[in-house]
């Protein structure tokens, strides 16, 4: 009986094990990306705390995914209903997913380089308010603006300007 007690107790910590370690592996994952954001104030302390989740979350995320793992096989075979396997195999794969996205530069995802460039001229750049902010490029002659309000989520743009190409940042 005591035993069986024990056994009990020590499978109600590994459950809770997994879902703190899944929970850390998401936090790991989502926190920095949370703090910086575009167009969001923020504080030297929240930069501080995203480089440094940002640092060290693949290799604890690695160590949270084998810690899981390790769980639920150990709780694989006492988990006798459907949905208690469920539950682990979900654990698992969320514990992954965390995984995985601290690997991802997810900046990249959102701050894609415009690569193919229109160019209006002044008379038809109507989209551009007179007090827009502009990037302005002049080479050989040739000038262009970049009105800032396109380029915040772009941030990179790649065009030719007087013959010659140019990589023009915000």
């Amino acid at each position: 009986m005591t035993n069986n007690k024990s056994l009990k107790t020590i499978r109600r910590l590994l459950w809770m094990t997994l879902c703190l370690l899944t929970i850390a592996s998401l936090a790991l994952a989502i926190v920095p990306a949370w703090i910086v954001q575009p167009f969001k104030r923020e504080t030297m302390e929240g930069l501080t705390l995203a480089y440094n989740l940002k640092s060290w979350s693949p290799m604890l995320t690695l160590l949270c995914a084998l810690l899981v793992l390790a769980s639920v096989v150990l709780l694989w075979r006492g988990a006798r209903r459907w949905w208690r396997k469920a539950a682990l195999v979900l654990a698992l794969l969320l514990t992954l997913v965390g995984a995985w996205f601290t690997r991802q530069n997810h900046f990249q995802w959102m701050f894609n380089p415009i690569n193919e460039v229109a160019h209006a001229s002044l008379n038809e750049a109507n989209f551009v308010e007179e007090d827009d902010k502009v990037l302005a490029v002049e080479v050989n002659g040739e000038a262009v603006a970049y009105p800032v309000r396109q380029l915040a989520y772009h941030h990179v743009v790649n065009d030719i300007i007087g013959g010659l190409p140019i990589v023009a940042t915000y």
